[in-house]
């Protein structure tokens, strides 16, 4: 019984996550500027959980328990900008994500900590 009601979930979480991002939200609706258009592109994250157990009851034999949750994220990331034959892309931020950040510090961190323990020379 518990699989159909699983299922449910699923289907329902999935549909209501697909209303929400589509290709249209990866790639805006182009914008025309005088005789360049823009197209604005963004990044599309999402999680998405569900789970649910089956539990026994006096009256019924087993009752079901379940839910379902989605999030997601949308960033802006660049536009394609096309003026005659030309297309570029402009992107909208060149800094560094945090986690980029600190891969690229790791290095520098890891000396830093060196000399704050440096190592007992041995007798």
């Amino acid at each position: 019984m518990s699989e159909n009601n699983i299922k449910g979930i699923m289907d329902t979480t999935m549909d209501k996550l697909k209303a929400m991002v589509d290709a249209d939200t990866i790639t805006g609706s182009p914008i025309v500027v005088g005789d360049v258009t823009l197209i604005p592109v963004s990044k599309v994250s999402f999680g998405l959980a569900t789970g649910g157990s089956d539990f026994p009851s006096k009256n019924q034999g087993q009752l079901f328990g379940g839910g379902g949750g989605a999030g997601v994220t949308i960033a802006p990331v660049a536009f394609i900008a096309i003026q005659g034959g030309n297309v570029k892309m402009m992107p909208v931020y060149n800094e560094l994500t945090s986690v980029e950040k600190a891969i690229s510090m790791a290095p520098e961190i890891i000396d830093k900590a060196k000399e704050l323990f440096p190592k007992k020379e041995q007798q």
